[in-house]
């Protein structure tokens, strides 16, 4: 039975050591063979026609001229007995590969009964299957949450399974937002409102990246953009951090629970475009080479602008690096590479009630390392999200042998280099305040827009009054 590898404390899904790629490597080479089978007959069919054309001349010189037609028709059947070998073998590649597949959707199958049913409980060891947990528990919930409001309000089935995964948080945040009352939801600009910048010795090693995010984090609304390399070979980091909810005048903060919003509903459409601004404003150009690091909220932001038209027609994204973060319904462009953390004790990841695909290019890392007791009474997101577990995980990650996280780290060092010197720009980015309309609700807390100036002594009934609309 095909299950995750595991490399301590880390259980590793995709990349060029994930059963998906395996799979398409099984499909592939089954092609090659069939390709190798088309050729083969072709030259066995040249043989045959060679040994028939040599009939004729049989007579001119018996004894040479059997030989030859012997000898024709003998390497035409030997290459017969080779193609039919590798018909064969082709054909038992293909076989495996259904296996493999029934395999996985019985494993899927035997997941989702033992994440719905707790009476199948007692029994999930039986299968050899990995624990379910946190993580896993949000995500089936989330994912099922949509149809079962559905059926409680007693839609028909039909639009009860509309509003399940294929309709998903993405679809269930935008109706909201359209809802009377509820536009403070929808996306508004995001501006650079200042910026600072330094040289610095950085560490760009995928623990060191996300120790950033953290470090970036205390200040409310701020991004950093890191230059490396020399000019020439330059490249650039985008470090984003995670949600914040102080700091900062309610609304204006992109990283505030409405970055949520914008990040899982409306693909960070104005923090991406402001991410591109910072981008130009340190010295990008057009072409350069971007790795975006995300931490919680960050790691949203960080993925949607593998899916950013724009983003991607001035810069090549080359590589993705999340921790904790909600991205199993965020697919990036090809040929952009991505690391994900998670930890299995962790809920914020399965928030968007999706797992991450497993591909070729998408590496997914659950760490699995237990958490002590006390840690569980402490105030925030839980212990499984905590950084300092991630940085942790990020460097048992760079020294870990699997064939999938080598990879992936070396698609990262490609792009950001050994570290050393860098320029380091933070950037400060403010979201335009939601504006107060007379008789509708203001989000909690907004900015509300000044009133009316009267004159000393004026009470609001001396003024004029308009007429009613």
């Amino acid at each position: 039975m095909p299950v995750a590898p595991e490399d301590g404390a880390l259980r590793i899904r995709g990349g060029v050591g994930g059963l998906s790629f395996q799979f398409e490597e099984l499909l592939s080479g089954a092609a090659a063979l069939d390709g190798i089978v088309r050729e083969l007959a072709a030259v066995e069919a040249e043989a045959d026609g060679v040994r028939r054309a040599l009939f004729p001349y049989q007579s001119d010189a018996y004894s040479s001229g059997s030989h030859a037609i012997v000898a024709v028709g003998e390497g035409a059947r030997a290459l017969r007995r080779v193609r039919t070998e590798l018909e064969g073998l082709a054909s038992e590649v293909r076989a495996s590969h259904r296996e493999y597949e029934f395999t996985e959707a019985r494993n899927a199958l035997l997941l989702r009964i033992g994440r719905t049913g707790p009476a199948y409980g007692p029994l999930w060891g039986l299968f050899g299957l990995p624990p379910v947990t946190v993580r896993d528990t949000v995500e089936d919930a989330v994912a099922l949450a949509p149809a079962r409001l559905a059926l409680l309000l007693g839609l028909p089935a039909g639009l009860a399974v509309l509003a399940g995964p294929e309709g998903g948080v993405r679809a269930a945040i935008r109706g909201l937002s359209d809802a009377p009352g509820l536009d403070f939801l929808r996306p508004r600009p995001v501006r650079i409102a200042g910026r600072e910048t330094r040289t610095e010795e950085v560490d760009v090693s995928p623990s060191g990246l996300l120790l950033r995010a953290e470090a970036v984090g205390r200040n409310s609304g701020e991004i950093e953009v890191l230059r490396l390399g020399e000019p020439g070979s330059r490249a650039w980091a985008v470090i984003i951090p995670g949600t914040q909810l102080d700091g900062l005048p309610q609304g204006t903060n992109p990283f505030d629970a409405g970055g949520i919003t914008e990040g899982l509903g409306y693909d960070s459409a104005e923090t991406a475009a402001a991410i591109r601004r910072a981008l130009t404003d340190a010295g990008a150009e057009a072409g350069d080479q971007v790795a975006a690091v995300g931490y919680s909220q960050g790691g949203i932001h960080a993925m949607n602008l593998g899916r950013d038209k724009a983003f991607l027609s001035d810069y090549e994204l080359k590589f993705v690096l999340t921790a904790g973060s909600p991205v199993g319904g965020i697919e990036p462009a090809g040929g952009i590479s991505s690391l994900h953390l998670e930890h299995e004790a962790d809920w914020v990841p399965g928030a968007d009630g999706l797992p991450n695909p497993d591909t070729k290019d998408r590496v997914t890392v659950t760490l699995t390392g237990p958490i002590p007791g006390p840690e569980w009474l402490e105030p925030g997101l839980g212990p499984g999200h905590a950084m300092e577990r991630y940085a942790a995980g990020a460097r048992d990650i760079a020294a870990s042998q699997d064939p999938s996280l080598q990879a992936s780290t070396a698609t990262l060092a490609a792009v950001v280099g050994a570290g050393g010197t860098a320029t380091v720009t933070r950037f400060s980015l403010r979201r335009e305040a939601m504006p107060a309309h007379r008789g509708a609700p203001v989000a909690p807390g907004a900015p509300v827009a000044p009133g009316p100036r009267r004159s000393p002594g004026e009470k609001p009934a001396d003024r004029p009054q308009q007429p009613a609309a």
